[in-house]
């Protein structure tokens, strides 16, 4: 089980990254996942500066990946990151979809 305190100091951590823009540095196609991720396979995941010069890693969400290029710019979103674990708990994190 994960511990309450932690998943809340995660939480304060999101909150300073919703809604913030930035420009796709790199991306590739994850075509074969870590363990808890494979239902999402295959995804995009790309390198994002975001305005202020912070870099961040991030799946792209709510397009295609055909439609992802160099210097598209996207925005911050929270959402599902996998299925709920063993004791219920969602776990949400940043993804980063098109402007």
């Amino acid at each position: 089980m994960q511990s309450p305190v932690k998943i809340w100091r995660n939480q304060e951590k999101l909150v300073e990254l919703i809604g913030k823009t930035g420009t796709i540095v790199s991306w590739t196609l994850v075509r074969v996942p870590t363990s808890g991720f494979s239902e999402a396979a295959p995804y995009p995941v790309a390198l994002v500066r975001m305005h202020g010069g912070k870099m961040i890693m991030a799946q792209v969400v709510d397009t295609s990946p055909g439609s992802i290029a160099f210097g598209t710019h996207v925005v911050t979103v929270i959402r599902r990151v996998r299925k709920p674990d063993e004791d219920g708990i969602i776990p949400y994190g940043i993804k980063v979809r098109p402007v």
